[in-house]
């Protein structure tokens, strides 16, 4: 018997915003790898009701098209029917492999951790989105086996231009995302400050009350395909929350377990990355080389300035590298293949 790898498409509501556009890559990545789409095919729509009726004739065909042996790929948070699909593939004799993209009982707070475990519970194998986020999950009482993926994979059909030679007299940084009071109130402190890099900003402003700062200059929102050909900057930085010291609050304390797409999107645009030291990526950043660890926006200044044009180009170089791995979706590649090898099973996995 063959096993097949399978998934089912989603409507997505909107195809720009960042969890839209990691999952509907990786169902790109899933097709590349032969996987079997057993609902719809993809799409767009921004009309709740279309979509959730799209998506509901996407399970009942799933529930006609499941075999016996399969390999079922999830992503989630799946807004409805998790539980019901991890059960009816075991009810099935087929197997779940869930990619975990965010936990509810973080950020939004939306679910008690004993609950989002219980529920998780229901997946034969989860993919944590990083080290940190698979320590946790053991930790609070998931039993079953857990991978890692790492940087999120990021499709896009463009390339990054050459990136702009060091000048100690000229550093620029580029931030990047919905700017808002509720993630990135750390900005309008910044912009009280004194620093000689230069900050700029891709994003429609919705509530940050930003002082005049000649060094901080504001883009419009730019699609990530422009993005990566034309930014002009020397560093990504990721950071969120209200407080330079750290990144606080909800979205700044959550660093510590998330993979944030935007890692991936500076990657793709050739960026080496400025993060903060306790988030989870930043052991991952050190070891591929690819940016620079930070306790507190504060020191940034100094650290900018001692860069050398030698360790600048080394950590182009290695961007460079990595930029290869997600632009063609190995992250996924990787983990789902170890998942399905920790499954030990006889039978041959088409994929």
């Amino acid at each position: 018997m063959q096993r097949r790898l399978c998934y089912i498409s989603r409507c997505y509501r909107n195809a720009e915003s960042a969890g839209s556009k990691a999952k509907s890559d990786y169902e790109t990545v899933l097709r590349s790898m032969g996987a079997v789409n057993l609902g719809l095919p993809i799409s767009f729509h921004n009309n709740k009701v279309v979509a959730f009726l799209l998506n509901l004739i996407g399970i009942g065909l799933l529930v006609l098209r499941l075999r016996k042996g399969d390999i079922l790929f999830l992503q989630y948070p799946v807004k409805k029917y998790f539980v019901f699909l991890c059960r009816f593939a075991r009810f099935r004799k087929a197997s779940s492999i869930v990619f975990i993209h965010d936990l509810g009982s973080f950020r939004r707070g939306k679910v008690k951790v004993p609950k989002e475990i219980k529920k998780l519970m229901n997946a034969d194998y989860l993919i944590a989105a990083n080290t940190a986020m698979r320590s946790w999950l053991l930790d609070h009482g998931y039993s079953h086996p857990v991978g890692v993926m790492g940087f999120h994979d990021y499709l896009a059909d463009s390339s990054p231009k050459d990136s702009p030679s060091l000048e100690p007299t000229n550093i620029t940084v580029a931030y990047a995302g919905g700017l808002a009071k509720r993630k990135n109130s750390f900005l309008e402190q910044l912009s009280h400050q004194s620093f000689s890099y230069k900050l700029l900003l891709y994003g429609n402003n919705k509530d940050l009350e930003l002082c005049d700062n000649k060094n901080i200059i504001r883009h419009p929102f730019m699609k990530d395909t422009d993005f990566i050909e034309k930014v002009q900057a020397n560093f990504g930085l990721i950071w969120d929350g209200d407080s330079l010291d750290e990144c606080s609050g909800p979205w700044g304390e959550y660093l510590k377990y998330n993979s944030p797409h935007k890692a991936s999107f500076y990657i793709r645009a050739g960026l080496p990355l400025i993060i903060w030291r306790c988030a989870a990526l930043a052991p991952l950043v050190e070891e591929e080389g690819i940016g620079i660890l930070i306790d507190s926006l504060q020191e940034l200044d100094h650290i900018l300035k001692d860069m050398t044009s030698e360790r600048y180009e080394k950590m182009i170089e290695n961007i460079s590298r990595v930029n290869a791995q997600i632009s063609n979706g190995q992250c996924l590649k990787n983990a789902l293949l170890k998942a399905m090898e920790s499954f030990n099973q006889p039978e041959k996995t088409v994929y």
